[in-house]
């Protein structure tokens, strides 16, 4: 790669404390190739989102088969969905077409797969018996605990771990540090927007703004501290403060990592090779909700910890 290509390719990462080991090894290289063709023919990064999203919802499609060849098919088009994924930001960030209609909808795009990889769970699940209680089927059950799973489980967990990444970058002040939001400003963007005239748009401020209320409720000891930090230093953050919250903060960014994509759907593949779809449900409840509830608790300590030692006087530098 020519030295001008590696400062590109440097530039479409996000950032290197937030990027996951199979990331860094096969997504980012292969999407910022993908990233050069497709800025070389004018094409937008949210045409790449709204790809991924048909990629992802034929991956579901493709699960709802129980036949080894469907599921292999599946597979590669979750892949390629991923792909695009990761396509769509290092192209915003090399053309400098960040958005946030771009950032949700990116969101979004996840959000779709996802449905219909539950509901391709389902339709398979419903008929077969429960595991140690041969019996009897799972039926309706199967559905109940799916969509637990999807608008509960996973959801909150996608949301904590997106939110956690973006307040590490905003505190190592990294160049993509203005993604973290807050529900106040949003809800102000969203109150001054007209429903006539930017429907869609509206439409999409008014789920973001819950979306980033979620994030808040679920962290109450960051918001008073980041409160503090706002009401002593404004956003002129020390550095000293700046290095010390990355220093508690970078050790989680592993797990949070693990609590969105890859992990997940290795596990997802994997049990629908062998048929143990349930196996899939019981990583997603047990193992990374354990694994959500120890992040979470670690950063809201960490948030604890150094808002007290701000009003306690201490003078950051």
């Amino acid at each position: 790669m020519k030295e001008e290509d590696k400062e590109l390719y440097r530039a479409s990462i996000k950032s290197a404390d937030t990027e996951e080991f199979l990331d860094m090894w096969f997504y980012r290289p292969l999407g910022f190739h993908c990233a050069l063709f497709f800025r070389n023919r004018g094409i937008h990064p949210n045409i790449i989102t709204i790809a991924s999203i048909f990629l992802g919802v034929g991956a579901g499609i493709c699960f709802m088969q129980e036949n080894l060849r469907w599921n292999i098919l599946g597979i590669l088009l979750l892949i390629w969905a991923n792909l695009y994924d990761s396509t769509d930001g290092q192209l915003a960030r090399i053309t400098g077409q960040k958005t946030r209609w771009g950032r949700i909808l990116d969101g979004f795009a996840g959000d779709c797969w996802f449905f219909f990889i539950y509901l391709a769970i389902a339709v398979r699940e419903t008929d077969k018996p429960i595991p140690f209680a041969p019996e009897y089927n799972w039926g309706v059950i199967i559905w109940i605990l799916l969509s637990f799973c999807g608008f509960w489980i996973h959801g909150s967990q996608c949301q904590l771990a997106d939110y956690y990444r973006n307040i590490h970058m905003y505190f190592t002040n990294e160049k993509n540090g203005n993604e973290f939001h807050n529900s106040i400003m949003e809800k102000k963007e969203y109150e001054a927007t007209s429903w006539r005239t930017t429907f869609f748009w509206k439409l999409f401020l008014r789920f973001y703004v819950a979306y980033v209320e979620n994030q808040e409720r679920m962290s109450p000891k960051f918001q008073r501290f980041i409160k503090t930090v706002h009401a002593k230093y404004g956003t002129d953050i020390p550095a000293s403060l700046r290095h010390e919250f990355r220093k508690g903060s970078l050790p989680l960014m592993k797990y949070t990592n693990i609590l969105t994509f890859n992990s997940r759907a290795i596990t997802l593949c994997f049990t629908m090779l062998i048929d143990q779809l349930w196996l899939y449900i019981v990583f997603e409840m047990v193992v990374l909700m354990a694994l959500f509830l120890y992040t979470q608790y670690k950063h809201e300590t960490l948030s604890e910890r150094l808002r007290k030692k701000i009003e306690s006087g201490y003078e950051f530098n």
